[in-house]
């Protein structure tokens, strides 16, 4: 009985301890939130993705300050991920397909600091990955201008308003979500079809 018992809590904790190392934080910025949150909550591995605010120099920004592109913020989305089914590595490969890293404070229409891409890394893993994928789409000449994406660490991040948390699932007949988020949305699923969830 004892033998079986000690089984038993040995294989506890190792779900315990296992589980616990499974999730992992990712930070990213890539014009409006709306866009980046649709699409990384689409993948295989990502368990939530939550809209927010980074980056800037005042706390609890509602989302009119933080439009005013005074505060220095970026719209980001915080991705929690599972490693063993995921790398950060696959998820800045979706990052800069999806938006334009090469122009800065800006994208398409959207205008200003708080539409900058931007990546918050929260260890020096994740910031060695991400400046070595910058290195590689620069070397391989993927994009046709520099890359401008932001590399800093992780800082305070503020959860933006309910309404903006599932934007595009919460509202896809608005024009926003049809005009801009759609043709996005198209052009990843196709690309990544096999890291799609079911």
């Amino acid at each position: 009985m004892k033998i079986f018992l000690v089984f038993i809590l040995l294989n506890l904790s190792f779900v315990m301890v296992h589980s616990g190392n499974q999730e992992s934080v990712a930070t990213f910025g890539g014009g409006c939130f709306w866009c980046i949150e649709a699409v990384f909550d689409e993948l295989q591995g990502v368990t939530k993705v939550e809209s927010g605010y980074s980056g800037g120099k005042i706390s609890n920004p509602t989302y009119r300050e933080v439009c005013s592109g005074l505060t220095g913020h970026a719209e980001v989305v915080k991705v929690y991920f599972d490693s063993e089914v995921i790398s950060y590595k696959e998820l800045l490969a979706v990052f800069f397909s999806i938006h334009d890293p090469t122009t800065l404070n800006r994208q398409g229409a959207d205008v200003g600091p708080q539409y900058r891409s931007v990546i918050f890394y929260h260890d020096e893993a994740q910031k060695k990955e991400s400046e070595e994928f910058i290195e590689e789409l620069e070397e391989e000449g993927v994009f046709s201008n520099p890359v401008v994406t932001e590399v800093s660490p992780a800082e305070a991040f503020f959860v933006a308003e309910d309404y903006h948390q599932d934007y595009y699932e919460n509202n896809p007949s608005q024009p926003y979500c049809q005009v801009v988020i759609n043709p996005k949305m198209k052009k990843f699923k196709e690309k990544f079809s096999d890291k799609l969830k079911d």
